[in-house]
């Protein structure tokens, strides 16, 4: 019932209205809408002569690339690519994974480890560059300090949830756009030339003269960082919502730049040595601009970390990522908090602000991570748009056009690589490593999972129930199938019923879980194999749920007492006298592998490295959603290939005495 009032809430934000869009602005805009603090700075510090052309160039580029990045790629193709509602480039990766090509998840976890660095950067740069606005009032005001408390204030809260905060985040990045703009427009009549900024010809002429085009550009690319997060936010808001108020968005962006580059051109001599944002704002507002700076860089952290959440959450569905714990702070539907990301995030980001003290060297790191992600993500586009009957000559144009601006774009931050890229590319690449193995070794494991068609056992198991002389294990006896066919069987849950110790149940039950390419389903299917004894259960969860096996199997259980399919009072007679249920115990396969069994060199690394990674997960038991105090974990060895060597036999020592006596009888 609680969910249904959940998925109403959401489709709600779906339609267009008022609040759906005051929401949408909270959301979705939080990353994009403080992008000015930070960009026309960062192509100032560029090293180019700061003249008309150079500013017109800039500003033209900046228009331009909003337009065909954020508005073009994504609100008009990409919000398109949804999965049952749902966005963002693991969304994405599961509609195509049923393409079944071999290599497509690799792209899939590039955009998405880079996706993560971002969101460890994001927070760093926003919420310092905001706090430098004080060195506007006074150049001895600490900085460093006032941004670190800031961000611990941040990720403490998340164990709060942010429901009651969240509420507030539309209406004021309304003021905040609002702000944007009509400042900026202010400011742009004090130089209405700065309009022929629009014009693309600018944009054209600075990228083909200026020597430092490269470099120009990749401070160009951070005006639309938050255009991945605008994908992946569609299945908070809906494509509709997003559309119209990124229309009002990129308005006011576009006005507050013009209203710096304005600035600039009024104040050369001096423009090196502030910040745009904060000169072009009246003496009398700074310190209001600097609290709403500081709210938005908030805001954006929040939906960053948020997002974060999100994507790793997806990612343990995927078998791209272990099982963690995660927590459920509120009533909201899909917020989350992951209590070791958190901690880890927030490490990150604090090593990061210390590392590199001020957002000018932060800059440097920031764009890089964002324009792999973006890449990944039109690669990714184009074999939707294939796969969806769009002609060839039309997917080749948009890979084509979009694969080139993004390579510039990657190129140009990839200048930046000595000057803050490294920490980026440090950052992505040991998640993408961590994802790449754990993928690697779940393939591995299924590989070697042996199975048995089940129906040969049918009789065994009903002996075995049947058999007195063998003690009750317990009245419903669970196993997690990890079998791959239909009508198969894991042979070590054969070998844990049978042979290792017969155990006797009332009622077998045996669950397969099926991970979907669709978001939030969550259905179920039962097959009774052997009236009142064997039961089989298919449940179906898509890849932003949540595995709670214990509940789920507890509303199967539920559904088929109801219509009278099984009878699940306790055989004891003084239970079952008053009318009390059987008990559940859950068996737990667990496979080791032992590095020894194998002599592929790689595959004993890979494996070695999955171990490492596995124990910052949590084990699988807690990982279904089981209630620990009924579950057997039975440990049995990962057995693949063994060693072909000859093996020793150990000779039985024989007493000589006795060995004579045989002799004698001979």
């Amino acid at each position: 019932m609680r969910e249904d009032t959940e998925k109403s809430a959401v489709c709600n934000h779906h339609r267009i209205s008022f609040l759906g869009l005051l929401v949408t602005l909270g959301i979705v805009f939080g990353d994009i809408g403080t992008s000015p603090l930070y960009v026309m700075k960062a192509i100032l510090h560029t090293g180019e002569t700061i003249d008309e052309s150079t500013i017109l160039g800039a500003l033209s580029c900046i228009i331009w690339t909003l337009t065909l990045q954020t508005t073009i790629k994504y609100v008009c193709v990409a919000l398109r690519a949804d999965n049952n509602g749902e966005g963002g480039i693991l969304a994405l990766y599961a509609l195509l994974r049923r393409l079944k090509s071999k290599w497509i998840y690799i792209l899939a976890i590039i955009g998405a480890s880079t996706l993560l660095a971002d969101g460890i950067i994001t927070p760093a740069i926003t919420v310092t560059t905001a706090i430098e606005g004080l060195e506007s009032i006074s150049p001895d005001l600490p900085v460093i300090p006032i941004t670190l408390a800031i961000i611990t204030i941040i990720f403490f809260v998340q164990r709060f949830g942010t429901e009651s905060i969240g509420k507030s985040f539309g209406v004021f990045m309304l003021l905040w756009f609002l702000l944007l703009g009509v400042v900026g427009a202010v400011s742009i009549t004090s130089y209405p030339m700065i309009l022929k900024a629009f014009n693309p010809y600018y944009a054209v002429v600075l990228l083909t003269q200026s020597p430092e085009w490269f470099l120009i550009l990749g401070a160009v690319f951070l005006c639309t960082t938050g255009a991945e997060a605008l994908y992946s936010d569609l299945g908070h808001c809906g494509r509709k919502n997003i559309t119209i108020s990124w229309a009002f968005v990129k308005t006011m962006l576009i006005l507050n730049y013009l209203g710096q580059g304005a600035w600039v051109l009024n104040h050369v001599p001096t423009a090196l040595s502030v910040n745009p944002f904060f000169s072009i704002m009246p003496q009398s507002m700074l310190i209001f601009a600097i609290i709403m700076a500081t709210g938005a860089a908030i805001v954006a952290s929040q939906a960053l970390i948020s997002g974060t959440f999100s994507i790793l959450s997806e990612a343990m569905n995927l078998h791209f990522w272990p099982r963690m714990r995660i927590k459920h702070p509120t009533h909201v539907k899909g917020q989350l908090y992951i209590p070791m990301i958190n901690l880890a995030m927030y490490i990150g980001v604090v090593i990061i602000i210390l590392l590199f003290r001020d957002s000018s060297h932060m800059e440097a790191a920031y764009g890089l991570a964002i324009t792999i992600t973006m890449l990944m993500t039109t690669l990714l586009l184009g074999f939707y748009l294939h796969s969806k009957g769009v002609s060839r000559i039309l997917t080749i144009l948009f890979m084509g056009a979009y694969c080139s601006i993004e390579v510039i774009f990657l190129a140009a931050n990839l200048s930046k690589f000595l000057a803050g890229g490294w920490c980026t590319v440090l950052i992505g690449g040991i998640l993408f490593l961590m994802m790449y193995v754990w993928v690697r070794a779940m393939k591995i494991r299924r590989h070697y999972i042996s199975a048995k068609p089940l129906d040969d056992y049918y009789q065994i198991i009903s002996d075995i129930k049947t058999d007195e002389s063998i003690p009750k294990y317990a009245s419903n006896l669970v196993y997690i199938n990890h079998a791959n066919q239909e009508g198969t069987v894991d042979d070590k849950l054969l070998y844990s019923i049978i042979n290792k110790q017969p155990k006797r149940a009332d009622h077998y039950w045996l669950i397969n879980m099926e991970f979907a390419d669709t978001p939030d389903t969550l259905e179920y299917s039962c097959e009774t194999l052997v009236p009142d004894t064997l039961y089989s259960i298919t449940m179906h969860i898509g890849f932003r749920i949540e595995p709670r096996v214990s509940l789920y199997l507890r509303q199967v259980v539920e559904d088929l007492v109801a219509s009278k399919k099984v009878d699940l009072k306790s055989t004891y007679p003084s239970l079952r006298k008053n009318g009390i249920p059987g008990d559940f115990r859950f068996i737990i396969i667990h496979r080791v592998y032992y590095p020894e069994s194998s002599a592929n060199r790689q595959q004993n690394l890979l494996m070695s490295f999955y171990a490492l990674i596995s124990k910052i997960g949590i084990d699988e038991p807690k990982a279904l959603g089981l209630d620990t105090s009924m579950v057997v974990v039975e440990r049995v060895p990962l057995i693949i290939n063994q060693r072909n060597r000859s093996i020793r036999r150990i000779t039985q020592i024989v007493d000589k005495k006795e060995e004579q006596k045989e002799k004698g009888c001979l």
